[in-house]
């Protein structure tokens, strides 16, 4: 793996936040991409302000990134190494004003995340996560001011902290709630104690994390750089994600880069639902 300083991707991730948060406090424009999907200034500006520094840092590894040019599979085939990045994740949750936005950014090696951070702007909170060194929570982000990775990891909170609890906890988009999701909650609830949270952005797969959800199911589609910094976070706290299709761990820079339905899992199965009985 190819040395990240953290406490770079923190710097890049708060630069990018206040881009976000100058466009939220004020009126923006709304526009809708031919996907469907939507688009503020924000979304571009945040994207401008990442590429522009992880090139200046990391010019050798390419960056793919939603608000970025297509790139042909015929030429991303060839990366061993990439930047998958959101510059602004939740831009439903952005127009709505509930906070529950944020930025994404991960490192994926021989198609798998190594390195995620997310940072939530109007929340001022940064997940971080690295493989082989563990997942951190760092609150009141931007006035930490760490010198270097010894420093932020000191300022930190190491994943997961929350008190399991003796019920089955479920996180569901706030924005995507699905039928089959529905589904595999009431499945749940037929043998345990179910409880249901609601959050936007990739803050599920912080809360997964963090320890205050057993499950997150997404049953619904997602792109790629909507998932592999919260990947990288919740298997490096010691969760896992798994395809739905096969239980296989999820991979990236696929030739197709729409995600299939998957399953975040904060322990094993069994783990969690002994837990309960």
């Amino acid at each position: 793996m190819i040395n990240v300083s953290l406490k770079t991707m923190l710097d890049i991730s708060l630069e990018a936040g206040r881009e976000i948060l100058d466009i939220y406090d004020n009126d923006y424009s709304i526009e809708t991409k031919s996907d469907g999907s939507l688009l503020t200034e924000a979304d571009r500006r945040s994207h401008q302000i990442i590429v522009e520094r992880l090139q200046g840092v990391f010019e050798e590894v390419p960056i793919l990134s939603e608000e970025g040019s297509e790139i042909p599979y015929t030429q991303r085939q060839h990366w061993s190494r990439l930047f998958l990045v959101d510059p602004l994740d939740g831009t439903k949750e952005f127009i709505r004003k509930n906070g529950e936005f944020t930025v994404n950014i991960a490192l994926v090696e021989e198609g798998y995340p190594v390195v995620g951070v997310i940072y939530a702007p109007a929340l001022d909170v940064f997940y971080f996560g690295q493989s082989g060194l563990g997942a951190f929570k760092l609150d009141a982000a931007s006035y930490a001011d760490p010198a270097d990775d010894k420093a932020l990891i000191e300022q930190s909170v190491q994943l997961p902290i929350a008190d399991a609890g003796n019920s089955v906890n479920v996180i569901a988009s706030r924005s995507h709630m699905s039928e089959e999701t529905k589904v595999f909650i009431e499945e749940l609830r037929n043998h345990h104690t179910v409880d249901v949270i609601s959050a936007g952005s990739s803050l599920k797969f912080c809360l997964v994390a963090e320890g205050k959800a057993d499950y997150y199911p997404r049953y619904a589609p997602t792109m790629e750089w909507d998932t592999a910094a919260g990947q990288a976070i919740v298997e490096a706290a010691g969760g896992t994600m798994l395809r739905y299709k096969d239980h296989e761990r999820f991979y990236y820079n696929r030739e197709n880069l729409k995600n299939g339905w998957f399953l975040v899992k904060r322990e094993t199965d069994s783990q969690i639902l002994s837990r309960c009985d």
